[in-house]
């Protein structure tokens, strides 16, 4: 009886450890699930598999985590936020019921794959060259606002280019409105064409909304 109880306190403490080292990180980054989130999902995961080992014990946590996950994802502006946090959670549920029964080499290794994928892979991620994804909206008196191609243009002095283009003119005539997805270019380019928009003169107002990655 006493090496049950050590082989549930070791499943159960490999869980809880590994489900702690990766929510330390993701609190370490402010995120809304981080350290107790990531034991707790990881500690329940894992206990629930001590009860049985059949597979749809197993599939009904890694569902039902799912909707704790989705409640970590929310939408900011134009850009989704929490998807690698709802995912490491999703992650800790898998390698909870791996210690739950008894796989501590899966458990172990998977739990070093996703602290990998959050840590180095956020190091790899910030080295490669990226282009920038924006929303913009630009907002010309109508009197000085170009065309299409004069728009273009002007953001191509700047290495971007406008997609997905939609006009409007608002109701007294006075504004011209040009909505959609800038692309390309560097940080320091979406600088320049923020700074050259604001001391344009035929611009009245405009918004660049950076996309997150």
């Amino acid at each position: 009886m006493t090496e049950t109880y050590a082989q549930i306190a070791m499943e159960l403490g490999a869980a809880w450890l590994a489900g702690g080292l990766i929510g330390a990180e993701r609190s370490y980054h402010g995120r809304a699930a981080g350290f107790r989130t990531h034991a707790l999902v990881a500690l329940a995961a894992a206990s629930t598999m001590l009860v049985t080992h059949e597979p749809q014990m197993a599939q009904g946590v890694m569902t039902g985590i799912g909707f704790l996950g989705a409640g970590v994802i929310f939408k900011e502006g134009v850009n989704v936020q929490g998807l690698t946090t709802a995912a490491s959670v999703w992650a800790m549920a898998a390698v909870g019921l791996l210690f739950g029964v008894g796989d501590y080499a899966a458990g172990a290794m998977t739990t070093a794959g996703v602290f990998a994928t959050l840590v180095v892979m956020r190091w790899v991620e910030d080295a490669l060259p990226t282009q920038v994804y924006a929303w913009a909206v630009l907002r010309f008196r109508a009197t000085a606002a170009p065309d299409k191609d004069g728009l273009l243009a002007m953001l191509g002095g700047f290495g971007v280019s406008l997609r997905d283009v939609s006009y409007s003119l608002s109701h007294d005539g006075a504004v011209m409105e040009f909505s959609g997805n800038i692309i390309g270019g560097t940080e320091r380019c979406f600088d320049d064409l923020a700074g050259h928009l604001r001391g344009h003169e035929g611009v009245a107002e405009f918004e660049l909304s950076r996309i997150s990655k």
